[in-house]
């Protein structure tokens, strides 16, 4: 083996190593910014949702007009948004 291929060689090794520590760092720095923003984005659903469907719970928001226009969109989240909403919310609910 030449000293040129061995030096790509150790090159390489480093890149990999040295791409796999950024990506680690990475992943730790954004980490809880992910989850907040999941979080965030699951919140504004059911709160949409919550305002268009109100009343499938007694809260008339949005007159039907809207509500079943939109109905198509929100089937599919009807039944978890049911059980979110409808269950029991306790003090670490809150700290999650």
């Amino acid at each position: 083996m030449s000293e040129q291929e061995e030096k790509g060689k150790k090159g390489s090794w480093f890149r990999r190593v040295a791409s796999a520590f950024a990506d680690y760092i990475y992943g730790m720095a954004s980490h809880e910014q992910t989850r907040f923003a999941l979080k965030t984005r699951g919140s504004m659903e059911h709160l949409f949702i919550l305002i268009t469907m109100g009343d499938l719970l007694g809260v008339p928001i949005l007159p039907p007009y809207y509500s079943l226009r939109l109905l198509p969109y929100v089937v599919p989240q009807i039944a978890t948004w049911k059980r979110r909403m409808l269950r029991e919310k306790d003090l670490t609910d809150a700290l999650a």
